[in-house]
């Protein structure tokens, strides 16, 4: 069946039996795979425009804008000008070469993006052919029956069916800060989009409550999708690594275009053609202007990114790479960040005895457990998969209700006959203020409220308790009783739930009156196998690992010591109570040595999360924090790098968040700090190494001419260099994975800018050794071998190119090995030696190609000088390596004595 769009935007103001009918839709069964497909192929996608890709053309043009293609456009027509047409031919070749690249490198790193996005894929719980399924969001479809829990995102614009409590945030749409309550009562065709009450859009948050709702709108014509559309004109803002290397390119810029300038001043005070020296100085502003950096800097922020796919972790925001290096304390999750989220009962804790196994038929022994494996299947709104589903966890929603529906079906409870003899009138979703989850039923003999919550607030707020005898009342030796055998499960590193009931309807004050206690179920969560070499790797990069989490603080404490946490084994915990009764002010108050020595901090709100991760950023921490409620978004939003769970989270949180799991796993934050690590030290290295290569140049030529000597490098020897020694191996850099020792370090300051004090006398040492070199082996050709100028000449661009080369193997870091390092072991740099010495070897050997660059024929005695000036790059580069390393470790030493 197919509605118009004017009929189904106006569903709003019919009741949900009309709007059914008018969407041929099944509020039961949903709708069926085939009707499903067919909407789709009338309806669309439901996915909201993006900006257009971009083409190939499109790119292609982006290469003509920029500094680069004007300077080898000026050179060409200065040759023309002087009647060289050889030359020009040869200078818009390299104009072709260098658009070639700078397109190829562009090209990949959009593609490599747009990898990412696919990878990120939304769903949404909607009903197709009778049951619950997850599916991918654009597959939704007018008629679609969806299921809302808190902590969703609306997927498309709902007519809301059945709600309870249901409570969206529509700040995005609407400006309106607090959450809107929903209802399914129609109302007035002309109602605006403020007050329509009974619909929920896409892309609100849902914050709290359950609803079922009918899809109306998909894509472009919902609300957001109205807005979108506007938005599509808006070009995207460069990322903050991205801008400072424009900036810095664009100072650059300026300095080789006025040296540039200068040194062709200069060689025309000495008596050199007007005409050479202008061409010499646009190939050195061409060669010198490092107009790569942002594109390989982009290209190796989306290659460590695909590689954080692998490890299943995806960034959401590129800037967030950059932190992730920076990152100083991770404040995590326990379930199912630490463990496997793997949850299995194992056993119940009941009046008078405790049950350790459950086995077939179990319930009909005991009609205490019969009773708690009741509640447990009905306060729940997980579904069980079908038969054919033989996975541990083989159901739809949160694993810990999963595990409680197997355990009943297990027991003999079947939780299908269950919610046919006890059908749902209400439902009060887990709230985190109050502890409890209550769903309230009907059935012979009068309703009930079936509840489950936090464990001291189940037992804080009953009143009676159930015994094999019947109700009775609950004395506080009781309580005291309950409470020992709760501390003393927990302390085995069982996480435990506590089950109620209250007879009737549980209204208000009902449960500070009549609450029922029933028991407490155990649940086992494995600590994951990979997790304390994991947070010793961490503890090895300097970064500290502390546990937040709403369980019991001798749960926590057993996990955390199984995990590693601490020092030598001892824990420091502290409950979310100790934390407030410190006051309101806690957080700032305790931000010195006593919080920074805490290991776990156990039964915490979301809002205490906040408050620690603002109190540990005040004490000048880099926070990176794990979560997955609806809670944890403004903690996620705070933290510096937010990470959502993939699989348990929720969409708001995994939209708050900087980076998602998608196995939730604490190895891949651990994994993903790395490779920000890796990613900022490969830029730094590309960048080092391409600007100290081009001073080099610029020294050399500017030297040589301003001591008398003839020109060294010739302008199409200038800008074969700049395409041979500068591309391959600066690229090569930026793509290696890294050196071994990058988590032995200690986290760099997020302040640090990419090219520090450090960094710039590495580039001006290195600039001078190549420079010394080349002018070396360039005097001693004129002079001591006294060979022709144009012997000396060629003498003096094989050098540079082999300086240059092998200068490549000083960008090691200086505390690895001298032979076996993350240079050395990266396949990338051989490819690129190989590329540019079989170019070197085609520049003079290539028929046409030797006289076009003015490269002379060398005698086999004559290619030692090459070859002796980068060996003496490469032993003088370790040298200083070696010697500066000292330098800045006795610095620190010295420091940490003088502290």
């Amino acid at each position: 069946m197919v509605a118009d769009l004017e009929s189904r935007s106006t569903v709003h103001a019919d009741p949900p039996e009309e709007v059914l009918r008018k969407l041929g839709a099944d509020a039961d069964l949903g709708l069926s795979a085939g009707e499903a497909q067919a909407r789709q192929r009338h309806y669309g996608k439901n996915a909201i425009a993006r900006a257009a890709r971009r083409g190939w053309l499109s790119l292609l043009l982006d290469q003509f804008r920029s500094v680069i293609v004007w300077l080898l456009a000026g050179a060409a027509a200065v040759s023309i000008l002087s009647g060289d047409l050889a030359e020009a031919i040869a200078i818009l070749s390299v104009l072709v070469i260098n658009t070639a690249i700078g397109f190829t490198t562009s090209l990949n790193a959009i593609r490599s993006m747009e990898a990412l996005f696919r990878m990120t894929a939304v769903t949404a719980r909607a009903r197709r052919d009778g049951r619950s399924r997850i599916l991918p969001v654009q597959n939704l479809t007018p008629g679609d029956i969806v299921i809302l829990e808190s902590g969703d995102t609306v997927p498309a614009d709902l007519r809301l069916l059945d709600c309870a409590d249901l409570r969206c945030n529509e700040s995005a749409l609407t400006g309106e800060s607090a959450p809107i309550s929903k209802s399914t009562d129609a109302l007035a065709v002309d109602t605006v989009l403020h007050d329509r009450t009974n619909m929920a859009f896409k892309g609100t948050a849902v914050m709290r409550g359950t609803g079922i709702g009918v899809v109306a709108m998909i894509g472009p014509e919902t609300e957001v999708g109205r807005i979108a559309e506007l938005a599509q004109s808006t070009e995207a803002d460069k990322r903050p690594l991205e801008k400072r290397l424009d900036r810095l390119g664009e100072t650059l810029v300026w300095v080789t275009v006025a040296l540039s300038a200068l040194i062709a001043l200069a060689g025309y005070l000495h008596g050199l053609a007007l005409t050479d020296m202008a061409q010499t100085a646009i190939a050195l502003a061409v060669a010198a202007v490092p107009e790569g950096l942002p594109v390989v800097a982009t290209l190796a922020l989306a290659r460590g990114m695909l590689r954080l796919a692998r490890r299943n972790a995806l960034i959401e925001r590129l800037a967030a790479v950059e932190t992730l290096g920076a990152t100083t304390i991770i404040l995590t999750d326990k379930t199912g960040t630490l463990t496997e989220n793997r949850m299995e009962v194992s056993g119940y804790l009941l009046h008078g005895h405790d049950v350790a196994e459950i086995n077939a038929g179990a319930a009909t022994a005991d009609p205490l457990l019969k009773r708690a494996l009741e509640i447990g299947a009905l306060c729940n709104t997980a579904e069980l998969g079908t038969r054919e589903q033989t996975a541990p966890q083989a159901g739809v929603g949160d694993p810990m209700e999963v595990a409680l529906l197997q355990a009943a079906e297990q027991a003999g409870v079947s939780p299908a006959a269950l919610g046919q003899a006890y059908p749902l009138h209400d439902m009060r979703p887990f709230d985190p203020d109050t502890g409890l989850m209550v769903s309230q039923h009907s059935g012979q003999g009068g309703g009930f409220a079936a509840i489950k919550g936090v464990p001291e607030r189940v037992l804080r707020e009953a009143t009676r308790v159930l015994t094999e005898t019947g109700v009775k009342v609950l004395t506080e030796a009781d309580r005291a009783d309950w409470l020992a055998r709760i501390e003393e499960a927990a302390r085995r590193g069982f996480r435990l739930i506590g089950l109620a009931f209250v007879e009737g309807d549980a209204g208000a004050g009902r449960l500070e009156e009549d609450l029922v206690l029933v028991g407490f179920v155990r649940l086992l969560d494995p600590l994951r196998a990979d997790v304390p070499a994991a947070i010793r790797q961490s503890r090895g990069a300097g970064v500290r690992v502390v546990m937040m989490t709403g369980d019991h603080p001798a749960t926590a404490t057993e996990i955390a010591r199984q995990a590693g946490l601490g020092e030598e084994g001892a824990i420091l915990a502290l409950s979310g109570r100790e934390l407030a009764e410190l006051g309101s002010d806690t957080a700032d108050r305790r931000s010195g040595p006593d919080l920074m020595a805490v290991d776990v901090f156990a039964r915490v709100s979301p809002e205490t999360k906040l408050r620690l991760v603002e109190a540990y950023q005040s004490s000048g921490h880099v926070v990176a924090m794990t979560g997955d409620g609806v809670n944890d978004a403004p903690a996620l939003k705070k933290a510096d790098i937010g990470v959502a769970m993939g699989q348990r989270g929720t969409q708001v949180a995994r939209d708050a968040a900087d980076m998602i799991l998608r196995d939730d796993a604490f190895a891949s934050i651990i994994a993903a700090m790395r490779q920000g690590r890796v990613i900022f030290s490969n830029i730094r290295r590309f960048v080092i190494y391409l600007m100290s290569c081009n001073f080099s140049e610029i020294l050399v030529v500017g030297l040589a001419i301003a001591a008398g000597l003839p020109a060294p490098l010739l302008p199409l020897q200038i800008l074969f260099l700049n395409l041979v020694t500068d591309v391959f191996p600066a690229f090569a850099l930026g793509l290696g994975e890294g050196d071994r020792r990058v988590m032995k370090r200690p986290p760099r300051s997020p302040e640090e800018p990419i090219i520090g004090r450090v960094q710039w006398l590495d580039i001006v040492v290195f600039g001078l050794l190549v420079t010394l070199a080349t002018l070396s082996v360039y005097w001693a050709a004129l002079h001591v071998f006294e060979l022709a100028s144009s012997q000396a000449v060629t003498i003096a661009f094989l050098a540079l190119a082999v300086c240059q080369l092998l200068h490549v193997f000083n960008m090691r870091a200086r505390d690895e090995g001298r032979l076996r390092n993350s240079v050395t072991r990266n396949p990338f740099v051989w490819a690129a030696l190989g590329v540019c010495a079989g170019l070197l070897a085609a520049a003079f050997y290539l028929p046409g190609l030797s006289d076009v660059m003015a490269l002379q024929p060398l005698h086999l005695s004559h290619l030692a000088l090459p070859l002796c000036a980068g060996l003496a790059v490469l032993g003088l580069g370790q040298v200083w390596l070696a010697v500066s390393a000292k330098r800045r470790s006795a610095r620190r030493i010295g420091q940490r004595e003088n502290w």
